[in-house]
């Protein structure tokens, strides 16, 4: 009850930013009601949770801020965001979440680090790494992933504690480099070749679809391009060395 009547008034007075904000601030508000006297007490870690709904809402204010980040909204951007919305909820809502979208793509009030935060202390990590590879897709679908959008997602990823060396082996799927295939299974060019098939183990067990089996569609698919990705740096690294 109290996130939706905060959410609009955030809306109307401060506009998208305050709509996040007044849903966060109410969801805490209902929990705190619900609860009762004897019951209330701090949320651990185990305990937040994010509704579908609240997910989306900050994924799309995510996706923004990478759109928005080199000053250059190109329509194949919308277009990679609008596909996902499609294929995970169905024409007609895809429609409506782009209405709330394109206010969006306007606020330049979206706080990356509040949002950032929020996920981080209510998601999994194997979905905080999905969220960096489609921002990563986001920012490619117009051709290349510029150096703002990789800065934007780079400082995305440091608030939803991804770790540094995870943040390069994703990067990498989207840039090409000598060594790319090295940096996606998150080794070094030097390294032997049983520590090769170690990391390649190591990586199919972190990056398979199936931590992501809680999630919609449009996103274990996202997961599985994300596995592939893993599967192609080994085969050219075996195709390299002649394993």
């Amino acid at each position: 009850m109290f996130k939706w009547v905060l959410a609009v008034l955030g809306y109307m007075y401060f506009r998208f930013g305050g709509a996040i904000l007044g849903f966060i601030i109410g969801s805490v508000i209902d929990n705190w009601t619900r609860s009762g006297p004897g019951m209330r007490r701090m949320f651990s870690q185990e305990e937040k949770k994010v509704s579908p709904g609240d997910f989306e809402l900050n994924l799309l204010s995510l996706c923004s801020i990478v759109i928005k980040a080199d000053g250059n909204v190109t329509q194949k951007e919308l277009d990679y965001v609008r596909s996902y919305f499609v294929q995970a909820y169905g024409k007609e809502h895809a429609n409506a979440t782009f209405r709330t979208f394109n206010d969006l793509i306007k606020d330049r009030e979206i706080s990356a680090s509040r949002i950032s935060q929020y996920l981080a202390a209510r998601t999994k990590y194997p979905a905080r790494l999905q969220i960096i590879h489609f921002l990563f897709g986001i920012a490619q679908a117009d051709g290349r992933v510029s150096e703002a959008e990789a800065r934007a997602i780079q400082e995305i990823a440091g608030f939803l504690r991804i770790s540094r060396m995870d943040f390069e082996s994703l990067k990498a799927m989207f840039f090409k480099s000598a060594d790319n295939a090295y940096k996606i299974l998150e080794i070094e060019k030097s390294a032997s070749d049983d520590e090769v098939k170690k990391a390649y183990r190591h990586m199919v067990k972190k990056y398979h679809p199936d931590k992501l089996g809680h999630m919609d569609e449009a996103y274990r698919k996202g997961a599985q391009e994300k596995f592939n990705k893993v599967q192609e740096a080994y085969e050219q690294i075996q195709k390299e060395r002649g394993m």
